[in-house]
């Protein structure tokens, strides 16, 4: 009770917008010691009830005004206490304007949150990144996920997470997960990497090949009437075997050709709108529905819960896939995203983080009798550099006091770096990296660094570029009884993985990109 105590006197910091009062790890529901009030709905005041008392003599019928009262069991929990304390544990009997939401993270630990009801998922990522002191790159994302049809989807920021909440069923073990998506707003800065020129057309008066901001334009204005074609492999109602087909997807709808590629209005037989529906990716296609790739999405009404109402279809790639799932998006929502990208951004330039401009801070050298500026460019950057390596040698320093000394300084140093930044992943398989870097974005850059399963000496560099994921294997070399690490055999050698993967943020070297977005995971 008295962690329980602590996480009700605690204060929101995000208003009053909502109150975290108790964390749980797995997939159940809400557990831990269950606290039941004496005036709870489920033990009503005894008002009118006669109580019978056997004294020693004989037995007398006591009313409540002859009884002393009952001595409350948990006297540090205050009365106001003890209802909000019901309240939270039976949601479903309120009355008032809140609700109890529980959202996990990608190690299934949760937490339960109490919220107003017209809470967005923005407000939710808010609190989240505030509660668990992360860094808001914009990238934080709520996602849907039904488990029993093996479908999610990103709840866009403008989304009520109570709306989407009340449309799933008693039984269906819905989830809400908190976790980065790099590739959430990406078709705004890239939208020619995420629209391939052979399945977009446009019907308007530009002709020819179409910049970044055109392609963006057409799809946000309602004047313009973009569409996406292209063959995908749909699932037959009330069979298991998949056929391809042309589909075509406009503002009114999804649709496929029963003639080859023809786009005839004859030919063409509508699937869905996007009006009370939603894109959902498919988490397992192969083995749950059979598909012929793993690249599958479906479309899935609102107020459905039933995977016989699915829309089942599969690409050939994952590039495909991107393609039909953000036009969706942008179909139904439309100038509300590009709302959503915009307005993190605009709050920075109304309200900056820092008080001081930037322009006043200035390089100090203080090695001297008189303290100086550093006026030099060049002298500015070396100074950086060498508090860098100070600042490395001082913590082989404190680790190797307090290791074994038969360890070396050098793997101390590698082992006192690399272990605490959130791109390391100690034990992590080469597929559930894949998985972990596709749940958080498949854009060029994305990438974390893990232990080798098949050499223990070695790590692992796994990257994301053109939506594909590749490994480089980090070596070590040793020379002259130091040890470096090095992704080209030796060309190119660094004391450490910290110094290695800050290498390669800044230059693309060997590898297909830059090193941009670390894949990283919270405990809630």
């Amino acid at each position: 009770m008295s962690a329980m105590n602590d996480s009700l006197d605690e204060t929101p910091s995000l208003g009053e917008k909502a109150a975290i009062f108790q964390g749980t790890s797995g997939s159940g529901n809400i557990t831990g010691s269950t606290f039941i009030p004496l005036h709870s709905p489920l033990h009503p005041p005894s008002a009118a009830v006669p109580t019978l008392l056997k004294g020693n003599r004989k037995s007398r019928e006591v009313d409540e005004a002859e009884m002393r009262p009952v001595p409350n069991p948990f006297p540090e929990l205050l009365p106001s206490t003890v209802s909000l304390v019901s309240e939270c544990l039976l949601p479903w009997t309120k009355t008032s304007a809140t609700q109890v939401i529980k959202v996990y993270s990608e190690d299934n630990t949760s937490r339960a949150v109490e919220v107003p009801s017209d809470i967005t998922a923005r407000d939710i990522c808010q609190l989240f990144i505030l509660k668990n002191h992360c860094i808001d790159d914009h990238s934080w994302t709520l996602f849907e996920q039904i488990p029993h049809l093996s479908i999610e989807r990103t709840i866009e920021d403008h989304e009520s997470v109570i709306e989407v909440q009340s449309g799933w069923g008693m039984d269906s073990h819905c989830c809400l997960y908190f976790r980065k998506n790099y590739a959430k707003y990406e078709f705004f800065k890239k939208p020619l990497d995420f629209f391939p020129e052979q399945m977009v057309s446009v019907s308007s008066e530009s002709n020819g090949i179409m910049n970044h901001s055109q392609l963006i334009q057409t799809f946000l204005s309602s004047s313009s009437c973009p569409e996406i074609h292209g063959f995908l492999h749909a699932k037959e109602h009330g069979r298991k075997s998949w056929k391809k087909f042309y589909f075509v997807l406009r503002r009114s709808g999804l649709y496929f050709s029963n003639k080859g590629t023809s786009k005839e209005p004859r030919h063409l037989q509508f699937i869905a709108e996007f009006g009370d529906s939603d894109v959902y990716t498919l988490l397992s296609a192969k083995k749950v529905y059979g598909a012929p790739t793993d690249y599958g999405f479906c479309v899935k009404a609102s107020k459905s819960s039933s995977a016989r109402d699915l829309k089942l279809l599969c690409a050939d790639d994952e590039q495909t896939r991107t393609c039909w799932v953000t036009a969706m998006r942008l179909f139904k929502y439309g100038m509300q995203l590009y709302q959503n990208f915009t307005q993190p951004y605009q709050k920075q330039k109304s309200s900056p983080m820092r008080s001081i401009s930037e322009n006043s801070l200035v390089a100090m050298d203080f090695s001297g009798h008189k303290s100086r500026v550093i006026e030099n460019p060049s002298e500015v950057l070396s100074v950086a550099v060498e508090e860098g390596l100070s600042w490395r040698r001082k913590s082989c320093h404190r680790l190797s006091s307090h290791g074994s000394p038969s360890a070396s300084q050098s793997s101390l140093s590698s082992i006192a770096i690399h272990v605490a930044q959130p791109w390391f992943h100690c034990k992590l398989s080469r597929d559930e990296a894949q998985k972990l870097i596709s749940q958080q974005g498949l854009i060029d850059g994305v990438f974390l660094v893990r232990d080798s399963q098949s050499n223990p000496r070695t790590f692992v560099l796994s990257l994301c570029h053109t939506q594909k994921i590749k490994h480089f294997q980090i070596v070590p070399v040793e020379e002259d009884g130091e040890l470096f690490y090095s992704l080209d055999d030796g060309h190119t050698r660094f004391t450490d993985l910290l110094q290695l993967v800050e290498f390669y943020q800044l230059n693309r070297g060997i590898l297909p990109c830059k090193l941009k977005h670390h894949c990283a995971r919270i405990a809630l």
